[in-house]
């Protein structure tokens, strides 16, 4: 198992020790977006969902889905996270939202997983608030931006 933290010498899986990793300051971004019917789109950006402000309360998900991501993924450790912002902008070419989440963290491990889950949070709100009118709305792109501090260093994707 080279290379795979979350497994020991006998393969098993198991919370990583970081213990003895410095404390740096840490930020992740993900991404993520939601394509829906263009009445859809129209019904969200409009503002005219049945129950409410479709954004703001993904947006609001988002931010709690980050805070709570070592409870939904076994082997996170749970952190102390300083700062978390999600973005939600309308994208009349999908037509659909983008959805970009960035999370900051002072400590021992990452935070990409939190960014992930935020932005994963946020575009399954929107599906649960408006699949009643849109059930075949489509998430995809669910992927890591950047990642930056820690002894790893800097990932941007390209």
């Amino acid at each position: 198992m080279s290379g795979l933290t979350h497994f020991d010498a006998k393969g098993d899986a198991h919370m990583v020790d970081v213990s003895d990793k410095a404390v740096t300051s840490r930020i992740a971004t993900a991404a993520a977006w939601i394509r829906m019917e263009q009445a859809t789109f129209a019904l969200i950006s409009e503002g005219q969902a049945k129950k409410g402000d479709v954004i703001g309360v993904a947006r609001l998900a988002g931010i709690m889905g980050a805070k709570k991501t070592s409870e939904l993924i076994p082997l996170c450790h749970p952190l102390p996270i300083t700062k978390v912002t999600v973005e939600i902008t309308p994208d009349a070419a999908l037509p659909g939202l983008q959805i970009e989440a960035t999370v900051k963290t002072t400590g021992q491990t990452g935070v990409e997983m939190e960014a992930l889950t935020a932005a994963s949070t946020a575009a399954l709100t929107v599906y649960d608030m408006v699949k009643a009118v849109d059930r075949g709305m489509e998430i995809g792109g669910l992927r890591v931006l950047l990642k930056d501090g820690g002894k790893s260093g800097r990932y941007e994707a390209k």
